[in-house]
């Protein structure tokens, strides 16, 4: 209900913001881009989905050898479409690319594995950008102390985050699964499910902790890799504003590269981030200098993006998915 009502809200935000600026504004702008020159700016996220699907690969190890890359790259375009368009977010998309590993020769506590250590190095890269993007970001606008306050406020939210990544990391070497299973034992919570598959939980735990202590150039390799998946949605950020007209150049779309992945991690409680991803780029560009009709058009056109990626996500779900259900036909018939 919270989420419905946030979401309510955010869309409320998205049109008053269209509103305020003009419809026919917007449109102008957006359409005078011309069908070219977006198929251009959508080049760019598919780098981004490229590296991000090479980082995954470097943490399967051993199995990635099972699997082609255009297979994972279709595989983690699925679960990722599960994270972003349904209230179960990670607990949702991340088994699923389990799942479907599965039905590749990938065993599914290397699988889950996998997908818990990828997100991981993934987070500790966009970290990495944000701190660069803040940084950048400080240098390059200079304007009033009120700007400096918020790029100080935004570093020690980072500073929180890069903290929680590290903590995170430490969970997961004690044992992330198994302590949650104790932690809800101690709490007087027994969940059957969870209860009849602690090896299991063990298992995934021990493959985890194997990645970390085993496979230190894998670690640093996949988290590198991710940074520059961060680091490709600068080129979306240059190709945008270099169409709408602004001036463009590569430290300012790292930045504001940068500080956007940051406005939607820190409005994560809102579907899709509606209103206040919007909004929150609309003001970046607003204090870098640009007009409000770029800062809503450059909001819409990301928009445009994810959307795109949404609608390849789930034809990737539907293909995977047949492909997974006639296989399991295809066993049952010959058990």
């Amino acid at each position: 209900m919270v989420r419905l009502v946030l979401l309510f809200l955010g869309f409320l935000t998205l049109v008053g913001l269209i509103w305020h600026i003009g419809p026919a504004r917007i449109l102008d702008a957006i359409t005078g881009v011309g069908l070219a020159a977006i198929l251009i700016i959508l080049l760019p996220s598919v780098l981004m989905y490229g590296l991000e699907a090479l980082g995954w690969r470097v943490t399967l190890g051993r199995h990635a050898a099972a699997i082609s890359f255009w297979r994972l790259f279709a595989i983690r375009t699925a679960g990722e479409v599960v994270n972003m368009t349904t209230p179960t977010a990670y607990v949702g998309g991340e088994p699923l690319k389990a799942y479907l590993l599965k039905k590749h020769g990938v065993p599914m506590v290397e699988g889950l594995a996998s997908a818990v250590t990828a997100k991981t190095t993934m987070t500790i890269a966009q970290v990495g950008f944000i701190l660069l993007g803040i940084g950048l970001g400080f240098w390059l606008v200079k304007s009033s102390g009120s700007s400096t306050h918020q790029v100080w406020a935004a570093s020690v939210s980072v500073g929180l985050l890069l903290f929680g990544a590290a903590i995170f990391v430490l969970v997961q070497r004690l044992g992330l699964f198994t302590g949650i299973l104790g932690a809800l034992r101690r709490l007087g919570i027994r969940i059957s499910y969870l209860e009849a598959r602690e090896e299991k939980l063990r298992s995934l735990d021990r493959t985890i902790l194997a990645f970390y202590t085993h496979d230190r150039r894998g670690f640093y390799l996949s988290s590198g890799i991710f940074f520059l998946g961060w680091l490709a949605e600068a080129l979306e950020v240059y190709a945008i504003l270099y169409y709408l007209g602004g001036p463009a150049d590569p430290l300012s779309s790292i930045a504001i590269g940068a500080l956007s992945v940051f406005i939607k991690g820190g409005t994560f409680f809102i579907p899709g981030s509606l209103g206040a991803q919007d909004g929150g780029n609309l003001l970046l560009l607003l204090a870098f200098g640009y007009s409000e009709l770029t800062g809503i058009a450059f909001a819409l056109l990301r928009r445009v993006r994810e959307l795109v990626w949404i609608g390849i996500g789930l034809l990737c779900l539907a293909v995977m998915g047949g492909r997974s259900g006639r296989a399991s036909v295809g066993d049952g018939q010959d058990n």
